[in-house]
C-alpha cells in the first residue's frame, strides 16, 4: 500500500500519525511524508535572468528569500520528524521525507499525481484549527480534488490495543462497495467490529393522505421495498467483511446521511467512518461544499476515510 502523509507540525498532524495505528494499514506500506512551507520563494540573483536594478528592491527580495528559505528548512524539520516517528511506530514500513514550498493543498495534490498513492492522509485542521465543525481549508481541498482515497485523521491521545470499531456508510452504490472492499483488504486486530449503516429517506403521506388507507399502504410498500433492497445489497458485502475476520452488523436508519452517520459513529464510539466518494449522491458532489463525504469529514468526532477506486480517480481527472 502506498501512502502520502501531509504533515505541518500541528497537533492535528501529530494526531494523524497516531491514528494510523488503528487504520488497519498492512505491514508492507510505502509511506511518503510531505511538509509544505506556505511561502513564495523568489529566485536568487542571476537565476532565470532575474537581476533587480534597484538596491532597495534587491534588499526586499533578499529578505523575502531568507524568510522563505527559513520556512522551507522548518518544513524539512517537520517532515524528518514525522518520518522518524513513523519508522519507530512501523519498523517494516518504507518511509521517505520531503519538503517543498507553495500552496499546501496544491503541492500535496501535485505530489499525489506524481507518485500515485493509494491513500492520502491529512489532519482535520492545520496550525490554525478553529472547530471540529469547520474542516480545514487544506483538508477540504485535498478531500474534494484528490484522485485517490483520502483519510481525514483524528487520532486519540491514548492509543490502546483494543479491537477497532469501523463504520461504513452503505447505500448500494459503487462508492459504498469500494468502501467495503477497502475495509476488507486491511489488517485489523482480532475482534474488530464493523457497523454498516444505510440511511433511508422514507416516504410519508401528506397530512390529508395519512387518513386515506390506499395512500398509507402505498407509502409503507415503497418504504419496505427500499428497506428490502438495501438489505439484499448489504448482505453480500457484509459477507466479504466477515470473511476478512470482522464482526459485522447492518443497520438501516431513516434521516439525512450527513447527520445520521456522524451521530451514529459518535454514539457507537467508532474509530473511523468509511464512505465512498460517490456514495449518497453523484460524482458532481465532489465540487460541492455540501457533499456528504465533506460534511461527514467535517462533523465526525473520529477519523473519516473517503474511498475512491483508482478508476474513479482517472474518470474524475
Amino acid at each position: 500500500m502506498k501512502i502520502l502523509l501531509a504533515y505541518d507540525g500541528s497537533a492535528c498532524a501529530e494526531a494523524a500519525i497516531d491514528d494510523l495505528v488503528r487504520a488497519g494499514i498492512p505491514d508492507s506500506a510505502d509511506c511518503s511524508v510531505i511538509s509544505v512551507a506556505e511561502v513564495w520563494l523568489p529566485p536568487s540573483n542571476g537565476s532565470n535572468g532575474y537581476e533587480p536594478a534597484d538596491p532597495y528592491l534587491e534588499e526586499l527580495v533578499r529578505k523575502q528569500r531568507e524568510r522563505g528559505e527559513h520556512a522551507v528548512a522548518e518544513a524539512w524539520t517537520f517532515s524528518n520528524h514525522a518520518a522518524a516517528r513513523l519508522r519507530q511506530m512501523f519498523p517494516s514500513w518504507s518511509v521517505k521525507s520531503e519538503a517543498t514550498y507553495g500552496s499546501p493543498a496544491w503541492e500535496i495534490l501535485n505530489r499525489a499525481d506524481a507518485i500515485l498513492p493509494d491513500l492520502i492522509v491529512v489532519g482535520s485542521h492545520g496550525q490554525s484549527a478553529i472547530s471540529r465543525f469547520l474542516l480545514g481549508s487544506i483538508s477540504q481541498k485535498v478531500l474534494t480534488v484528490a484522485h485517490c482515497s483520502v483519510r481525514v485523521a483524528r487520532g486519540k491521545i491514548e492509543v490502546d490495543s483494543a479491537p477497532s470499531r469501523i463504520m461504513i456508510g452503505f447505500d448500494g452504490s459503487s462508492g459504498s462497495k469500494a468502501a467495503v472492499d477497502s475495509v476488507a483488504s486491511r489488517k485489523w486486530r482480532a475482534g474488530s467490529e464493523v457497523k454498516m449503516v444505510s440511511v433511508t429517506d422514507p416516504v410519508s403521506p401528506s397530512a390529508i393522505g395519512r387518513f386515506v388507507p390506499p395512500i398509507v399502504d402505498a407509502a409503507e410498500a415503497i418504504n419496505k421495498s427500499e428497506h428490502d433492497w438495501l438489505m439484499s445489497a448489504a448482505d453480500p458485502e457484509a459477507e466479504k467483511l466477515r470473511s476478512a475476520g470482522l464482526n459485522v452488523e447492518i443497520q438501516i436508519v431513516p434521516g439525512n446521511p450527513k447527520r445520521v452517520l456522524t451521530d451514529a459513529a459518535e454514539n457507537w464510539n467508532a474509530d473511523c467512518i468509511f464512505v465512498g466518494a460517490n456514495s449518497y449522491g453523484s460524482r458532481i458532489e465532489k465540487y460541492l461544499i455540501g457533499s456528504t463525504s465533506a460534511a461527514v469529514a467535517a462533523r465526525a468526532h473520529c477519523s473519516v476515510e473517503v474511498v475512491r477506486r483508482p478508476q474513479d480517480g482517472n474518470a474524475q481527472k
